[in-house]
């Protein structure tokens, strides 16, 4: 609405609650001209009370339901005070009409609005963007109980089928909903089932307390397909139907909502395009939202377009918004999306920041941490491997009067140049100014020389061939990973679709791809910079190798949850044949990231998958955004260190004297709120400004060096900026072992593992053979050892019998490769820690081993076995193996009975057949 020059406060804050009521289908009448009959609602001015003169009295069908109080601009910061007044009218009776008090009362300027709904529990105003439609209101007052009320019956939540961070999760979620606490956050783990844990709450919110609608808000395309298709999976455990067999799940692909949907998906990008009433590029929902879309719709508008009010999405469109992956998707513009809709704020993510915990008012429901997961089993444990090279640490020079080739870094053009003078580049220059092949052959030649022999040695096949497990490389740039697939495809002798990207760039399609990635055998390699860097799951992933360094803790762990999720035998095996089992994976760090600086604070750059040449046009264009702002003057110090003397002079002569250096400390100092304070008080005492004016200013002259010739001029010269092709220093690998940290990890995991195990032996019958009385280890039972693996997953899941084999072969030179049961592998480990074998040593091996020296010392003398009684041996050889120990009785069970069974066995054997089961106890137990 525009604004009439000389208006009073009072008429300009009635003019907009008129145009805000009008919006959400109110008539606006005057006691004079009013016609409570002829609108369904209809908005009442100076409606006369016992307790005076109401501004506005909200009429449904004629029926008086709600006031509203309205206030200078000036007064929006006073508005508990203005309840009290709105409250005394609500409770008023109306002249003419013995009415019970209003249930519905607003407090409004126009600019800022509160809403209390009388007969809430508790009742407690809330802010809102915009007025409610008068058949929302009629609606409510048709139910017996309003939603904050039946949030209150919500019946307590029942464990099965959930995990015990789950159950935390749900349970606190619907105590801070009771509460009426407005926003939560749920922080649980990657591979905890945050969307699982999302189904289960939004199942029981449409069942028990009748909820209209919920939005499910995710940031990237990709991430709503997830969404939709645990939706689709999802079966609740109190009724035999489907989640979308009972409920309409719509996955927004229009502007258009559906009414009858009850679960609403769909990307922030999309919404914020709805509501702010601009189109969407389609393609813009396959990136983190604060890059393009964002760039785009400001390159659109010449200013940062705001929400508007949008009849056909009234704020009360939903009761609940889920915000997935949250520590992304709630600030800056995409605010405005949370800010819009009059719902509950649920907040899911693995990583949250400082703002991301102010943002949800702090109140964190649930915590269930990696390490957490880690110990109840939901995630596997990771390992880290280090490799470095000569040249990473050190880099290295190029000398003058070589010729090198040079590549530009877009069109990858290459042209030969002889250097005039020695170029020396450090490993932090790698794959920006520099690339070294050899340093990235390297790289890869030594993962794939340690692979079988240090990262997976049970991969082995017998001809010494290997499978290459499930593997996610991190690339530094779209050019990076180019480089990198080359090299991978060469040194492992592979084909195309051995190795793919996945990036934004890519050719193939990212989504096709990431699915042969997830369910086929190819790719084993998948090399990426971004796009599958949080959120996506690939759950057979068994080794991340980091080329790129990363300095947000939150991105890191990030990156580091793609490999933490468990997975079902089975499932791993149809796609890694030799894979026994997920029990951990392994991080290949290349680069040292697992060992650089980390921190929490925000980087400047904001806008990282946007041209520099749309940052600086959107400024020039009269965008003024901190986000903008501080990601351009991230890229102008980068490329100002890059450029020679002679191109820092051709900018600064086009500026018009101004560096490219002084351009971004103007671009930063219009957001530093110290630099803004200190112009303020300068000009403040010459000509009495305000600081808003002097920011504005400030803005306007950092933005004034960028016309359209110094844009084109700066974008030129960075294009032609050229990367360094250096293949005349050959890398070399300085090192290539586990990290100290991992052994330290598996040194504890293996000493906790024995002291756990000498603690039971007074309680478990196994464990007191094993330990105190080795003579009766032909007595142990499969039975007694499943007593003892049982109990060890009660009580110390982490310490799950595979995952200290694991450890044992980070210490040790483990005999035989990893079993594949737990209880053979619990049975090793329990001769390895009662120190009847010096090293850990496959069950099965032991078990041949005994076999051959036992047959061996029956036939050194007179007695020799026929090949029919051998094969009785060796049937009950291979039970033992399985079972442990054998009885007669089960001589009438597979295999046994299939061969004669006890009857067949005597016949060999004769009355010694008995003495022969007992000796062979005692003898494959040794």
């Amino acid at each position: 609405m525009q604004e009439i020059p000389n208006q009073l406060p009072e008429q300009l804050a009635r003019e907009r609650i008129d145009t805000m009521l009008h919006e959400a289908g109110w008539a606006v009448q005057s006691m004079k001209e009013r016609d409570l009959f002829g609108h369904k609602g209809v908005a009442l001015r100076e409606n006369k009370s016992t307790g005076g003169f109401a501004d506005y009295v909200l009429y449904v069908d004629a029926k008086p339901v709600g006031i509203i109080e309205a206030k200078r601009k000036e007064e929006g910061q006073n508005m508990t005070v203005v309840a009290d007044q709105s409250q005394r009218y609500a409770a008023a009776k109306l002249k003419h009409l013995n009415n019970e008090p209003l249930p519905f009362v607003y407090e409004s300027t126009g600019t800022v609005t509160f809403f209390t709904d009388n007969r809430d529990p508790r009742p407690r105003s809330r802010e809102v963007f915009h007025f409610h439609r008068p058949e929302t209101l009629e609606e409510w007052l048709g139910q017996p109980k309003n939603l904050r009320a039946r949030l209150q019956d919500i019946p307590d939540l029942s464990p099965e089928g959930l995990r015990p961070a789950q159950i935390k999760a749900i349970a606190n979620l619907e105590k801070s909903f009771k509460e009426n606490r407005p926003k939560a956050l749920i922080q649980m783990a990657t591979g905890a089932g945050k969307t699982f844990t999302a189904c289960t709450f939004a199942y029981r919110l449409l069942k028990h307390a009748n909820a209209k609608r919920i939005l499910f808000l995710v940031d990237t395309r990709n991430l709503g397909k997830q969404a939709e298709q645990e939706f689709q999976a999802f079966r609740p455990k109190d009724d035999n139907r489907g989640f979308t067999e009972l409920y309409s799940v719509q996955r927004l692909t229009s502007s258009y909502i559906d009414n009858s949907s009850q679960v609403c998906i769909s990307t922030i990008q999309r919404l914020y395009s709805i509501l702010s009433g601009k189109e969407l590029d389609e393609s813009l929902e396959d990136s983190d939202p604060n890059d393009s879309t964002w760039m785009q719709q400001q390159l659109d508008a010449k200013k940062a377009v705001p929400v508007a009010y949008n009849p056909k999405v009234p704020i009360e469109q939903f009761d609940f918004i889920v915000i997935d992956e949250c520590h992304r998707s709630i600030y800056n513009l995409w605010k405005q999306v949370l800010d819009y809709f009059d719902a509950y704020l649920i907040g899911l993510t693995a990583t949250p920041d400082k703002r991301t915990f102010a943002f949800f008012d702090e109140n964190v429901v649930s915590e269930y941490t990696y390490e957490e997961s880690v110990t109840d089993g939901v995630n596997v444990p990771y390992d880290t491997y280090m490799i470095e090279t000569d040249i990473t640490t050190k880099g290295a020079v190029i000398e003058s009067g070589w010729y090198v080739e040079r590549r530009e870094k877009l069109s990858r053009a290459k042209r030969w140049q002889q250097e005039d003078v020695p170029v020396a580049y450090s490993g932090k220059d790698l794959d920006k100014s520099v690339v070294n092949p050899s340093q990235i052959r390297n790289i890869i030649r030594e993962y794939k020389r340690v692979l079988p022999i240090e990262l997976f040695r049970d991969r082995v096949n017998a001809d010494g061939s290997y499978e290459v497990p499930k593997t996610l490389i991190f690339a530094k740039t779209d050019s990076h990973a180019d480089d990198i697939i080359r090299m991978v495809r060469e040194e492992f002798a592979q084909g195309d679709d051995f190795c793919k990207k996945v990036t934004y760039k890519a050719e193939d399609d990212p989504d096709t791809t990431l699915s042969k990635f997830r369910t086929g055998y190819n790719p084993r390699i998948v090399v990426t910079v971004d796009m599958i860097a949080t959120g996506t799951d690939v759950k057979p992933l068994e080794v991340l190798l980091f080329m790129r360094d990363v300095k947000s803790i939150n991105y890191f762990e990030q990156m580091k949850g793609r490999g933490a999720r468990s997975m079902a035998a089975d499932a791993l095996q149809q796609v890694s044949a030799t894979a026994k089992a997920k029990t951990h994976f392994v991080i290949v760090d290349a680069v040292g990231a697992t060992k650089s600086k980390k921190t929490d604070s925000r980087p400047l750059e904001r806008k990282h998958s946007v041209p520099m040449k749309d940052l600086m046009e959107a400024v020039g264009m009269g965008v003024v955004e901190e986000d903008l702002f501080l990601s351009l003057a991230n890229r102008l110090l980068k490329l100002e260190r890059q450029l020679t003397p002679k191109e820092q002079q051709q900018v600064t002569e086009a500026t018009g004297g101004k560096p490219l250096r002084q351009m971004a400390k103007e671009l930063l100092d219009a957001f530093d709120p110290d630099a803004i304070a200190s112009e303020h008080a300068r000009r403040d005492a010459i000509d009495r400004v305000s600081q808003e004016t002097v920011q504005t200013e400030m803005a306007r002259k950092a933005a004034s060096a960028f016309t359209g010739k110094v844009t084109d001029l700066i974008e030129k010269v960075r294009q032609q900026h050229e990367q360094i092709i250096d293949t005349h220093n050959i890398d070399t690998v300085t090192r290539s072992e586990w990290d100290t940290s991992a052994t330290t990890r598996a040194t504890a995991m293996v000493k906790e593992f024995g002291e756990y195990m000498a603690a039971l032996k007074d309680e478990m019958a196994a464990l007191r053979i094993y330990y105190d009385q080795p003579y009766r280890r032909r007595e142990v039972t499969f039975q007694m050892l499943t007593e003892v693996l049982e109990r060890l997953k009660a009580d110390r899941p982490q310490l799950a019998p595979l995952n200290v084999w694991m450890a044992y072969q980070q210490l040790e030179e483990v005999q035989g490769a990893r079993p594949k049961r737990e209880l053979t592998a619990l049975v090793s480990l329990l001769r390895r820690v009662c120190g009847m074998d010096e090293r850990l040593t496959d069950h099965g091996q032991t078990i041949d081993r005994n076999f051959q020296n036992w047959v061996f010392g029956k036939q050194a003398g007179p007695l020799k076995f026929t090949e029919e009684q051998m094969q009785w041996l060796r049937m009950i050889k291979d039970h033992v193996a399985q079972s442990f120990h054998i009885e007669v009785d089960d001589l009438d069970y597979t295999p046994f009975d299939a061969q004669g069974g006890r009857g067949r066995m005597y016949k060999l054997f004769g009355d010694g057949m008995t003495g022969v089961i007992e000796e062979l106890n005692e003898a494959l137990a040794a």
